[in-house]
Order: C-alpha cells, then structure tokens, then sequence
C-alpha cells in the first residue's frame, strides 16, 4: 500500500459503512460501488453557491470524506477511481455526454460526465457513484443488450452508430441516461469540463439545489429544483415540494448534508 497516498482506505471505508476485504475482485467492486452510493450523497451546493470545484486527490478525500460531504461527477468519481487504484484495481477515467435532458440522439450533448472502466479477469466493466439519482449500486458488464439486474434497477448498454448509451428501466421504458464511446477522459480533460460545468450560467449545477442517494432497501431519494422524491423499490414515487425554509433541513434530515457554513476541514469548506 502506498503510504503517501493522500487516501487513507480504512477511512474511506468508514465513510461509506464497508466492512469486507481490501481486495480487487468482482465482490469488493459492486459492494464499495453500493456502499459509496448509498452513503456519500450527490449534491452540488458548492457549485449553486458559486464556491470553485477542485480535483485534487486530497481535496476531494477531505471534502467528501473528512468532511462528510458530498459532490458531483468529477468529484464522486474522481475519488472512487484512486480508491480502486489503491486497492490494485484496473480502472480508468471514461468520458460520457448526458442524456437525461438531450433525448433526441440526432442531437450531440456536450461531453461534461466523467464515470469509470475497470479491467477485471479479462472482462470491462464500467461502475459510475456520481450520475445522481442514476448512480450505480453494482457495476456493469460492459456487453450489448444485456440486461443487468442491480439492487436498485434494470440496466443495459445499448450500441447505435458505434455510440453506447447506458439505459435505465424505468417508469415502463428504457430511458438514455448518457452515452458513450469508450475514450479515456485525462485529467486535463476533466478540468476543462468540470469548469464549464461549474461555471457557465446555464448550467443546470448553477441554477438548482440537486441532492440524491440511493437507500439500502433499494429505494432512492432525490432533490430538484424544489421538490423531494422518495422512489420505493417497487417504482412507486412520493414528492412533495420544500419550502425555501425548509431546504437545509431535508438536506440534512434526508441526506445527511450540512449546509457549507457549517464548518471547515482545512480550508475547504464543509
């Protein structure tokens, strides 16, 4: 283990309620992709706030770690990949463009998500904790027009024009939620796309509190643009709206975040 890691992994496995074994197999990646979902919360307070998003390995375990925190793509993904690193998986950064509010494919949505592959007994899989209430809670094989079974949904990867499109069943129909083309997605490349999604006054990070999380039981919480959805696993749905007065307390009551005033861990605000 690389001492000067700036990942400590037995707090990263508090963090996320993992108990298991410190090892790079099939089991160990769909459970610490559950765990991670179901315990550090999507969100993007900091980008609403107008607050920069680092990538740095170190500011991303202090805030979604040491702070209890929670963060988009660039950052739930960005620290998922150097935990399995550290545990000696296979897996690199992939690059995606979202869908879920592009669904006409003729158009070209810009390539702003960041989500994993992993190489593992000479399979691909890919595994994605920072897609908000899409998130996995089991990796994927990456094969066409296989449906795959997680804890909490049907799933497919699908194959048009040489573009694959990751697809969620819900509400009766598969529904596109990015796609694809298998490029790696470098460092450099993160930077720019993180920046233009946490800058640009039509982002939608910039305009909306957004909070999800995935629920043992197999449900799943969401927060958008003022309304709570509590998803059961039977697909059944229950919203309601919050009142401006009421948004820090389901964000804590429902997704155990703290408003970013609350404290520091180093210089970053919690």
């Amino acid at each position: 283990m690389n001492t000067t890691s700036p990942i400590c992994l037995s707090q990263y496995f508090e963090r996320v309620g993992y108990q298991g074994t410190a090892e790079n197999t099939l089991e160990v990646l769909h459970a610490l992709t559950r765990a991670h979902t179901q315990s550090i919360p999507f969100e993007n307070l900091d980008v609403f706030l107008k607050r920069p998003i680092h990538l740095e390995t170190e500011t991303l375990f202090n805030k979604l770690v040491l702070a209890r925190r929670g963060g988009y793509c660039f950052e739930q993904n960005g620290l998922f990949l150097q935990v399995l690193l550290q545990l000696g998986f296979k897996a690199h950064p992939l690059a995606a463009r979202i869908r879920l509010r592009v669904t006409d494919r003729s158009e070209i949505p810009a390539r702003t998500h960041l989500f994993i592959g992993v190489e593992l007994d000479g399979q691909q899989w890919l595994t994605d904790v920072g897609v908000g209430g899409y998130s996995l809670t089991q990796a994927l094989l990456w094969q066409e027009n296989l449906e795959q079974e997680t804890p909490h949904d049907h799933r497919r990867l699908v194959r048009e024009d040489g573009r694959w499109f990751h697809q969620v069943w819900v509400d009766g129909r598969w529904l596109d939620i990015y796609e694809f083309q298998g490029e790696e997605m470098p460092a450099s490349d993160q930077k720019v796309a993180n920046w233009y999604t946490s800058t640009y006054p039509e982002s939608s990070f910039a305009k909306q509190v957004m909070a999800a999380r995935a629920l043992p039981d197999g449900g799943r919480l969401s927060l958008l643009d003022g309304e709570f959805k509590h998803r059961h696993p039977d697909g059944h749905v229950m919203a309601h709206h919050v009142p401006p007065d009421q948004l820090k307390h389901v964000l804590l009551e429902q997704f155990s975040i703290r408003w970013p005033e609350a404290s520091k861990v180093g210089n970053q605000k919690a």
